[in-house]
C-alpha cells in the first residue's frame, strides 16, 4: 500500500466518524454557511504574479516544516504579501492541520481560502462551506470520473470554485468537465513524492483555456514561475518554500516583490 492509499484509507474512517458526531444537516446551521465566497479563478486571471500561498506544518515526505506557527497570523502575512489567496490544509494525521485552522484563517483575512484535503465524500465538501471556504480541491487520483462530476456539481451549487488535481495525461483526460474552474498539475508524484517541473509543461498544452492553469509543489524560484508562464499557467501553489522559514508572510512579500 503506497502512501496515497494510506492516507485516503484513514480518511474514510475520519469521515465516519465525524458523521456520526456532527450530521451533514447542521452544517447549514453554521454562520459562515450563508456566505458569499470569493472566486480564486477570477483573481487568478487577473493577478500579474497568480501566487496561492500555502499553510502546511508539516507533510509525509518532509515530516515537520513549520510546527510553530499561528495560521491566523500566516494568513494576514499572506494577504498583506499581495497573495491571490491561500491553501490551508486541513489533514491531521500526516499534515498536523485541521478543520479550525480553516476558520482561524477565515477570520483573520477576506481573500479566497482554499481547503487543501484529501475529498472523499460530499460530507467534507458541506463542511468546508460551513467552516469558510472558497475554493476545494478535488484529486484526480482517488476519485473516479463520475465521483469528480458529484462532487464538483455539488461545489458549485455551494458556490465553491473547484480545482482539480491531476499528475499524468490519464487523470487529466478523465477531469475535464465544465463544473472545474482550475485545473492544478502537481508535480509532485504522490504515490513515490518525487518532484519534477517537467510535468507541468508536459501537460500544459492539453488543458483546455477554459480552465485556468495552476502548477503545484516543488516551485521554489522566480525564474520557475516565470519559465511556466510561457507554459499558459496562471496559479502557482507555492507551500513549502514560504513554510519553512521563520516568516511566511515576509518571505512571500519578498518573493512577490523578486516576481514583479
Amino acid at each position: 500500500m503506497n502512501i496515497l492509499d494510506k492516507i485516503v484509507a484513514d480518511k474514510r474512517k475520519e469521515v465516519d466518524l465525524k458523521k456520526s458526531i456532527l450530521p451533514i444537516s447542521q452544517f447549514e446551521n453554521f454562520s459562515l454557511f450563508d456566505r458569499k465566497g470569493a472566486s480564486l479563478a477570477q483573481l487568478l486571471r487577473k493577478s500579474s504574479t497568480g501566487i496561492i500561498a500555502e499553510h502546511k506544518r508539516r507533510s509525509p515526505s518532509k515530516k515537520t516544516i513549520n510546527q510553530n506557527t499561528n495560521v491566523g497570523q500566516v494568513a494576514k502575512g499572506y494577504q498583506n504579501a499581495g497573495v491571490c489567496g491561500m491553501s490551508v490544509l486541513t489533514d491531521i494525521k500526516y499534515f498536523g492541520g485541521s478543520i479550525e485552522d480553516l476558520v482561524l484563517a477565515r477570520a483573520s483575512v477576506s481573500m479566497p481560502l482554499l481547503r487543501k484535503e484529501f475529498i472523499i465524500d460530499e460530507y467534507q465538501l458541506i463542511e468546508a462551506k460551513a467552516y469558510g471556504a472558497d475554493v476545494i480541491l478535488l484529486i484526480a487520483a482517488v476519485l473516479t470520473k463520475e465521483k469528480i462530476k458529484t462532487f464538483s456539481e455539488l461545489a458549485k451549487s455551494l458556490g465553491l470554485d473547484v480545482l482539480l488535481e491531476v499528475h499524468n495525461e490519464e487523470e487529466l483526460q478523465k477531469s475535464l468537465m465544465p463544473s472545474l474552474d482550475m485545473l492544478g498539475v502537481n508535480n509532485r508524484d504522490l504515490k513515490t513524492f518525487e518532484v519534477n517541473l517537467e510535468t507541468s509543461k508536459k501537460l500544459a498544452s492539453l488543458i483546455p483555456e477554459d480552465f485556468v492553469k495552476v502548477s503545484e509543489s516543488g516551485i521554489s524560484a522566480v525564474e520557475a514561475i516565470k519559465d511556466l508562464k510561457g507554459y499558459g499557467y496562471q496559479g502557482f501553489l507555492i507551500g513549502e518554500n514560504f513554510m519553512k522559514t521563520e516568516n511566511p508572510g515576509k518571505s512571500a512579500k519578498a518573493f512577490i516583490d523578486n516576481l514583479k
